[in-house]
C-alpha cells in the first residue's frame, strides 16, 4: 500500500471543495482512494464560529455533541458516535475561528467521489475523510475515519478459520480508520499543508453501497459499556449509494 501525501496552497472558507481537489488531482488510478481532511470538508462548508467566552464555547461544544463531560483537561464528548474532545472543535491552523466538524462526513465523501468519478472516468474509487483523535491510555493522535464512500469499512473474520483452523468468533478489522491513521500519519498534524492524499494498492473492497454504521457499536454490546453506564447512543440508520 501506497499513501502520498499532497501540499497545498492554504485552502479558504467558503471555497468549492470539487474545484480544490481536481485543482491537486489532475488524474486518479481506479482503485484508489482520495483522502481529504475533515478541516477543509468543513471549511467548504462553512462550519466555523467565532467564541468570545468560555461559556458560549461551551453552549456549542454542547450543541455539537451527544454527550458532553467536562473533565480535568477537556471537554470529553460523544460526537457522531466516536469519542473525541471538544466535539471535534478545532482551534489550529484556523486563523482565529473555532472550525466544527463537517455536518455529513459521509455524505460530503459520497458526494464528492460521484463527481470525482464522473470527472475522471473510473468506477472503483474511494474517498475517505479523516480527522485526528486520542485513545485512551495513549499518548499522542491517530487517524479516524469521520467519513468515507466507495469501500467497506469493515472486514468481517467472524466465522472463517485461523490458520490451525479454529473459527473466528470476534475479529473484525476496521479498515476505514486503519487506512485513516496511515494517511494522517503521512499528512501531518503542524504546518505541512498536506490536507489532501492519495492511497493505492490499499486491501480493501471497493463498492457502491456504504453502510455509515457499519463501524458502531451498540453502547450495550460494547466491551467498554461499563465505564459509560448512563450512554445512551441512537444511531442514524442511513447508507450512501450510487
Amino acid at each position: 500500500m501506497i499513501i502520498k501525501p499532497v501540499k497545498t496552497r492554504v485552502f479558504e472558507e467558503g471555497e468549492n471543495l470539487f474545484s480544490f481537489v481536481v485543482e491537486y488531482f489532475k488524474k486518479l488510478p481506479e482503485k484508489s482512494v482520495v483522502v481529504v481532511t475533515s478541516k477543509i470538508v468543513a471549511l467548504s462548508e462553512k462550519r466555523t464560529a467565532i467564541i468570545k467566552d468560555n461559556k458560549t464555547k461551551e453552549l456549542l461544544i454542547r450543541k455539537e455533541s451527544e454527550l458532553a463531560m467536562l473533565t480535568k483537561y477537556v471537554w470529553l464528548t460523544i460526537k457522531d458516535g466516536i469519542m473525541m474532545a471538544f466535539a471535534g472543535i478545532d482551534e489550529s491552523n484556523a486563523n482565529g475561528k473555532l472550525i466544527l466538524l463537517p455536518k455529513d462526513s459521509f455524505k460530503a465523501a459520497h458526494l464528492l467521489r460521484k463527481k470525482l468519478q464522473k470527472k475522471f472516468n473510473i468506477k472503483k474509487l474511494g474517498v475517505l475523510i479523516t480527522d485526528s483523535h486520542t485513545m485512551p491510555l495513549r499518548s499522542g493522535v491517530i487517524g479516524v475515519a469521520l467519513g468515507y464512500a466507495g469501500f467497506r469499512g469493515i472486514r468481517d473474520y467472524i466465522g472463517t478459520p485461523d490458520i490451525f483452523g479454529r473459527k473466528f468468533k470476534f475479529s473484525r478489522t476496521d479498515v476505514a480508520d486503519c487506512l485513516a491513521t496511515g494517511a494522517v500519519l503521512v499528512m501531518g498534524e503542524g504546518n505541512e499543508q498536506q490536507p489532501l492524499a492519495i492511497i493505492e494498492n490499499a486491501p480493501i473492497e471497493f463498492c457502491n453501497k456504504t453502510n455509515k454504521n457499519e463501524l458502531h457499536i451498540d453502547i450495550q454490546e460494547d466491551m467498554y459499556s461499563p465505564l459509560f453506564p448512563k450512554l445512551d447512543l441512537s444511531l442514524n440508520k442511513d447508507s450512501y449509494e450510487n
